[in-house]
């Protein structure tokens, strides 16, 4: 029993940590507390998988389909142009390989999809400083 309060209190801090940080963060942060929000839930998803939880693993992979959805939603197209087309179709790519690893129990789609992900956020990462107030 508590083991469970504890867990629910630790969960309860770290969202308001990540609450308070969103609420003074950069656009160009916020896009980061998203990549490291879908990655953490992936990882999440399949340890759940892994251990046979299918409730949690469906909950993880979800949530982290709905992020992944979340980061093409403010994807700007007319000024992206091909950079924006191309990330497009590549979280559009993301999110079927989580479903289908979710539906089939496949770790390795998920291990995929990490490493896009990865990628992906890395470039993100690396954008200099004086450009991120003009990125999102």
């Amino acid at each position: 029993m508590y083991a469970i309060e504890m867990k629910k209190s630790t969960d309860q801090y770290r969202q308001a940590g990540v609450l308070s940080e969103i609420s003074v963060a950069s656009p160009h942060r916020i896009i980061q507390l998203l990549f490291e929000g879908a990655l953490e839930r992936i990882a999440v998803g399949k340890g759940a998988m892994l251990q046979g939880n299918i409730a949690k693993k469906g909950e993880q992979i979800s949530k982290a389909i709905n992020i992944i959805d979340g980061l093409r939603g403010v994807l700007d197209h007319e000024k992206g142009g091909e950079l924006a087309e191309r990330l497009d179709a590549l979280y559009e790519y993301m999110s079927y390989q989580l479903l289908q690893a979710n539906l089939r129990d496949n770790p390795d789609a998920l291990d995929e999809v990490t490493k896009l992900l990865r990628e992906v956020k890395s470039g993100w990462d690396e954008i200099p400083e004086e450009l991120r107030n003009s990125a999102g």
